[in-house]
């Protein structure tokens, strides 16, 4: 999906209330941790995992902060490329908290666990190529700061599903 100038203004804004939605949920479930005697999973699993997912979204919402702030109009692919990488790590990381709704099936909580791994080394490579080019090709040094703010955002946040991951993945070993 291609961002325009004008769409990156659109998302700025909608991404804050997405992020500040998350917020209200991460404070309410910490909330509740505090008033529950006895927890599903370990408490502080919960905590971690709630924990962890908010930061996915603080990150997301930075990276979309800066494109108003830095007046960016055009993704590069590079930023596509990321952007769709996280998109399948958080989609993955939904998939695995689903699971441990009941236990079930334990094996298919780790493979996504193992996939949102496979994402997040995905993106550490596709950082790495995008942080090459800028260095290589470009020739402002103000467009490359920009850039490479953005990138390591947006790597960042699958960094922290990589954490949701691990914390899932001691869930399931733990619980089964």
């Amino acid at each position: 999906m291609a961002v325009s100038g004008k769409d990156c203004a659109a998302v700025s804004p909608r991404m804050k209330v997405i992020e500040s939605e998350c917020d209200h949920i991460t404070h309410g479930v910490v909330a509740r941790l505090h008033k529950t005697f006895i927890t599903p999973i370990d408490r502080n699993d919960i905590f971690r995992l709630i924990s962890k997912m908010d930061d996915v979204m603080d990150f997301v919402e930075a990276a979309a902060q800066r494109l108003v702030v830095y007046d960016i109009h055009e993704p590069t692919p590079e930023l596509a490329d990321l952007a769709r990488t996280l998109l399948h790590g958080a989609e993955r990381v939904l998939e695995a908290l689903q699971g441990l709704r009941n236990l079930k099936n334990p094996d298919l909580i780790l493979e996504k666990c193992v996939e949102i791994n496979r994402l997040e080394n995905e993106a550490d490579v596709q950082l790495r190529a995008a942080i090459a080019r800028l260095f290589k090709e470009a020739k402002d040094p103000i467009f490359v700061i920009k850039w490479k703010e953005i990138y390591e955002l947006l790597e960042t946040a699958t960094d922290r599903c990589e954490d949701v991951a691990n914390i899932i993945e001691g869930v399931v070993l733990e619980n089964s």
